[in-house]
């Protein structure tokens, strides 16, 4: 009796172990973030596209996702941005009001609130309707999606912004 519990209880620690030790598949990269922003003035929602590196502008902030990363279908589903969120004052000046990473799954979480806009990640995407910008090549984003190898000189400058068309 007490060998058969002995065994019961080593049998449950070592598949434990097994499903501790398990590898987990790497987050899907894309190149494309999909964002929501609410203008709290119109009461509006508008929903855009932003290619990883681009920046875009929504009201009175500039929004620069710099990773969006997904599980694969084999894992828990889980969609999260790096992403990087201006304000730009009344007096023109730009003022670094959120980087960190943002969850489609809990936008609460981590969504960018401001006096009159708001913004929270919807889901990452491989391709989109909005033409991507001159200078971006998938295939230097597939081999350093997080810019961690080197970044050109200047690359803090914020670059020229697309703004988001406004919906009827």
């Amino acid at each position: 009796m007490r060998w058969t519990m002995l065994r019961k209880a080593l049998l449950s620690l070592a598949l434990a172990a097994a499903c501790l030790g398990s590898a987990h598949a790497e987050p899907i990269e894309n190149p494309i973030a999909v964002f929501s922003g609410l203008d709290k003035v119109t009461g509006r929602i508008i929903s855009f596209d932003v290619y990883i590196g681009e920046t875009v502008q929504f009201g009175a902030l500039r929004v620069t996702p710099r990773t969006c990363q997904t599980q694969p279908p084999t894992e828990e589903p889980n969609t999260m941005v790096f992403a990087e969120v201006d304000e730009i004052t009344l007096d023109s000046r730009i003022r670094r009001i959120f980087t960190g990473w943002m969850f489609a799954a809990s936008p609460g979480l981590n969504a960018v609130e401001h006096a009159v806009y708001d913004v929270w990640l919807k889901d990452c995407a491989l391709s989109s309707s909005v033409a991507p910008p001159a200078d971006f090549q998938a295939d230097e984003f597939a081999t350093d999606p997080m810019g961690l190898i080197e970044r050109p000189p200047g690359w803090r400058a914020l670059p020229p912004t697309r703004p988001i068309p406004r919906q009827p």
